[in-house]
């Protein structure tokens, strides 16, 4: 159960937080926890949809596995749409 409390959005809060203050140019800024579990869901939206469109692009190479380069194909367009 407390594995479970520290995940947000499937993302550990150690993660999230890492990545946020990746850009953070003051050292410190601190982050609430509804802060980090909005950005978990962000990154949970963004890593199913990157995964999603990289499935729907091997389906059109007619592969039945993705791999990396189907995700870079889908890259910049869903960089974009997000």
């Amino acid at each position: 159960m407390e594995e479970r409390e520290s995940r947000a959005g499937g993302f550990r809060k150690e993660t999230v937080d890492r990545l946020l203050r990746l850009h953070f140019r003051d050292g410190r800024t601190r982050v609430n926890g509804d802060a980090q579990l909005l950005m978990a869901e962000m990154l949970k939206v963004f890593v199913r949809e990157a995964a999603a469109r990289a499935a729907r692009q091997a389906q059109a190479e007619d592969l039945e596995k993705v791999d990396i380069e189907h995700v870079e194909k889908v890259l910049p367009q869903l960089l974009l749409d997000f």
